[in-house]
Parts: structure tokens; sequence; C-alpha cells
């Protein structure tokens, strides 16, 4: 069997965990859990603070297909 066996995993966990005491491992995963959670509001941070794209100081045109959609609303009217 490789190292990739559920079983090497495992062991290799509770060793870790005997070694560094079951508190100290907790407040590990929970300052990595921390970390993914920041990263995370980050990106959306990030995501929001993205000014509309503009052409000459005019808004950016519709995409094609809304701008279809629309036409196709308005000829039914």
């Amino acid at each position: 069997m490789g190292m990739g066996s559920i079983w090497h995993w495992l062991v290799l966990g509770l060793i870790a965990i005997l070694l560094l005491g079951g508190g100290r491992f907790s407040n590990m995963m929970g300052d990595v859990a921390k970390g993914i959670k920041q990263f995370k509001k980050g990106m959306s941070e990030d995501e929001e603070d993205k000014p509309a794209t503009r052409i000459e100081g005019k808004a950016a045109p519709e995409p094609t297909v809304q701008r279809e959609a629309e036409a196709a609303r308005e000829e039914k009217l």
C-alpha cells in the first residue's frame, strides 16, 4: 500500500494530535478556518469594489443578448 492510504493518514493525524495536544491542534484548525473566511470576505469585497466599465466617459454598452431581449419585448407590444 502506498502513502495515500486512509489508514496512513489516520495514524499520522493521531500522532500529530498526541504530540501537539488536542487544544493546540484545535486552535490551529480554528486559525486556518478564520484565514479562509477572511480570504473569502476579501474576495467578495474586491468584486463589489470594481467600478463599472466605461468607454470614453460613457457607460459600456449593454450585452447583445440583453439588447435583443428588450427589442423582442418591444416588438410584442
